[in-house]
């Protein structure tokens, strides 16, 4: 099969497209045969080694895992003798997580990693869902505990992870505020957001509002700036950003002391991905109360220059690849 493969920590220049070994699906695994597939930050993360901590996960001189991706959507190709949810043919998406596999013809996943793809939502639409959406459900549900009436702040609004957190926020009953760039906030405004703040303009910060829950996915603000604008009894998570190492010493010792010291509240999380979580999401697209917001769309093939792309920050939305066969 195709598949792009990262033998070495380095710019997109260096991802080789290549035929490799089709996977076999184990007794507990599913054979999917990708139609599309979705970049995330963590891929180019992977790629560049950047920050360089990420070697110690991924691999001290060359990454151990060969070929990145996550998120897909495709069709059952083939089942383990062990596979009750699914049978070949049946349509499905889901996400590998750090496990990588996605950017590539085939992937081998196990049945709690997948979800059937909802009939009225096409395979780049499927594809680009599960790892911004969960992280944007978790962050708000989970972490935040959002209720309906609640004012709810985004942060970082445009991106792939803050869309879907307008979307579900609107879909938990909040008022929702995007804070997003001037050229995106006609993006923001179109699925559902009440007000918008354009951030050239304006730090939501320091014009004196205050939010229930701000969902931080793109960190750029420090820990007491979210502070300021959090009501009394306010919480913000912060979902993604810039790893520095100040922004790790406020995650790791500044945050907990400042929450304990007060009602106000701030944390920080990976999301983990989970079954129960594709379900929710499979239902929000089948109702329509969530879709994709997709920038742009590639062909395997030119997985480098999605990832550049993705990587530059201006996407609006998702990046998304399509595989043909």
């Amino acid at each position: 099969m195709k598949a792009i493969v990262c033998t070495q920590y380095g710019p997109p220049d260096l991802l080789q497209f290549k035929e490799i070994a089709k996977p076999a699906p184990a007794s507990n695994e599913v054979l999917v045969k990708i139609c599309a597939a979705s970049a995330n930050p963590l891929d180019w993360r992977i790629m560049r080694a950047d920050p360089f901590f990420i070697r110690l996960a991924f691999g001290l001189r060359k990454p151990k895992i060969e070929v990145l991706g996550s998120d897909f959507a495709g069709r059952v190709e083939a089942i383990g003798k062990d596979v009750t949810q699914f049978q070949p043919g049946d349509e499905v998406f889901g996400a590998k997580g750090f496990a990588g596999g996605g950017f590539a013809e085939y992937v081998c996943a196990g049945e709690e990693e997948l979800a059937p793809k909802p009939a009225n939502v096409s395979f780049e639409s499927a594809a680009a869902v599960p790892v911004a959406a969960i992280t944007a459900l978790l962050g708000l549900r989970d972490k935040g505990g959002i209720k309906s009436g609640q004012r709810v702040l985004v942060d970082g609004a445009s991106g792939g992870v803050g869309t879907f957190a307008i979307q579900i926020a609107k879909a938990f009953g909040a008022e929702v505020t995007a804070v997003c760039s001037t050229t995106k906030i006609d993006t923001a405004r179109s699925i559902g957001a009440d007000h918008v703040i354009d951030y050239t303009r304006e730090n939501f910060t320091r014009n004196g509002q205050q939010y229930d829950l701000i969902l931080a996915a793109n960190a750029r603000h420090s820990t007491f700036a979210y502070r300021r604008a959090l009501s009394p009894d306010g919480i913000c998570v912060k979902a993604g950003g810039e790893p520095t190492l100040q922004g790790a010493f406020e995650d790791l010792l500044v945050a907990p002391i400042l929450s304990m010291a007060g009602h106000k509240k701030t944390c920080s999380f990976f999301a983990k991905l989970s079954k129960e979580d594709l379900m929710v999401l499979k239902e929000l697209l089948e109702s329509g109360k969530i879709v994709s917001v997709i920038d742009r769309s590639y062909p395997l093939s030119e997985t480098a220059e999605a990832l550049r792309y993705l990587q530059a920050g201006h996407a609006r939305g998702k990046v998304v690849l399509t595989v043909e066969h």
